[in-house]
């Protein structure tokens, strides 16, 4: 009996502690499922843009003049008369007088070549005469040849040498008298006036300077890198200039001339001259808004160059071996190879290897593989507010379930 006790009793014991332990787990709450986590990369994108672009070129420069002249005298004189526009900033058309210096010697140097010349002609006259005479009674005497000196053709030769002389002293005189009279040579500016009425001035003195106002120059270092974005190194491009005129922003239209054709010894750039006609504005009717381009400003250029058919513009920090990353309609990561066709900046601009559309993805990726499942920061909001919904409607439900337990 005994023995059979000690068999039971542990038997029991173990019995009890199962039924137990399932009571007591039975009893306990079993663990929520946690939500599975998306470990896919979330990216940023921009849409790539695909048109036709002109390019440019950069450069700088300073307005001046195509021509100017510095005014010198031709005679001798005392100023007599001075122009009312012959002042710094004065505006004078082609042939206007700006100055006259006194021409009342030069009359009397007129007359007095015009008095020799008649006397050389009169002695002229005579001479040829007097050769008729002398052939006429040479024929009387004998019947042959005569000779130059019995005809006196070297006595009507230094006659007719007289009357030349003659003749280029006149027009001496007169070209002098012209020169009493200082007139501009084209339509300019007076950049400066460095005589007085009254002063006495010399052949050779400086009488003043004008500046042209038909055509402006502006020259314009280029790079020679830069040459090849540039149709034809730049011939008859056009070009865009940009100043200040009065406190604004102003845009005037040029066009390169030429070039220089040789590089800077000192800044090892080539020079393209471009050219604005009229920049003042005196030759065409004045328009609204239209300002004059002043000799001496300072301009930024933009020269037009070559056309790409389908252009982009990348930031240049995304390009790596000349590859981009984009995010293909399978939402994964694929690495577009592009041809560069020059820096802008900050930015390169691609001729081709993207398509209008493509999404460029311009966030860091820690460990980028071609083909790896990638997500988009936009879709992240809309994951955010489905669990919130789910969320707000758990704790709804449970607040009801609290309400009728309380009933």
């Amino acid at each position: 009996m005994a023995r059979k006790k000690q068999i039971i009793i542990p038997i029991a014991i173990l019995a009890i502690g199962v039924v137990a332990f399932i009571g007591f787990s039975s009893m306990k709450k079993p663990p929520e499922e946690k939500a599975e986590v998306d470990n896919t990369p979330i990216v940023a994108v921009e849409n790539i843009i695909v048109m036709p672009m002109e390019l440019e070129v950069s450069s700088y420069g300073v307005v001046k003049p195509k021509y100017e002249t510095t005014i010198v005298a031709q005679v001798n004189g005392e100023i007599v008369e001075l122009s009312d526009t012959f002042v710094r900033g004065g505006l004078v058309k082609k042939g206007q007088l700006l100055a006259r210096i006194d021409p009342n010697d030069y009359h009397a140097a007129l007359i007095d070549a015009q008095a020799n010349m008649a006397s050389a002609r009169a002695a002229l006259e005579k001479e040829v005469a007097q050769g008729k005479v002398a052939e006429r009674e040479w024929k009387q005497i004998t019947d042959t040849s005569p000779t130059e000196l019995s005809l006196r053709k070297p006595q009507l030769a230094q006659e007719l040498a007289r009357v030349k002389s003659a003749q280029a002293a006149v027009l001496r005189a007169e070209r002098n008298l012209q020169r009493t009279e200082i007139k501009a040579p084209y339509d300019a500016m007076v950049d400066s006036r460095a005589i007085g009425l009254g002063s006495f001035v010399s052949m050779g003195s400086q009488i003043g300077k004008l500046l042209g106002t038909a055509i402006a120059e502006v020259r314009l270092p280029v790079a020679d890198n830069q040459l090849q974005f540039l149709i034809d190194q730049g011939q008859q491009a056009k070009v865009n200039l940009s100043g200040t005129y009065a406190g604004k922003e102003i845009q005037w239209q040029a066009e390169i001339a030429r070039s220089e054709g040789v590089v800077d010894s000192k800044s090892r750039m080539s020079y393209l001259v471009a050219e604005i006609q009229d920049p003042y504005h005196l030759k065409s009717s004045k328009i609204e808004n239209e300002f004059p381009l002043r000799f001496g400003s300072y301009v930024q250029a933009k020269i037009l160059g070559a056309e790409v058919a389908n252009a982009s513009i990348v930031p240049r920090y995304l390009v790596v071996n000349s590859r981009v990353a984009i995010l293909d309609n399978e939402s994964k990561l694929h690495y577009a190879k592009i041809n560069i066709v020059r820096q802008q900046g900050g930015n390169v601009v691609v001729s081709n290897g993207l398509l209008d559309g493509d999404k460029l993805i311009v966030s860091a990726l820690d460990y980028p593989v071609e083909g790896m499942k990638l997500a988009l920061a936009s879709d992240e909001p809309e994951e955010q507010d489905t669990e919130k919904e789910t969320l707000d409607e758990e704790i709804a439900t449970q607040v009801v379930s609290n309400d009728n337990e309380g009933e």
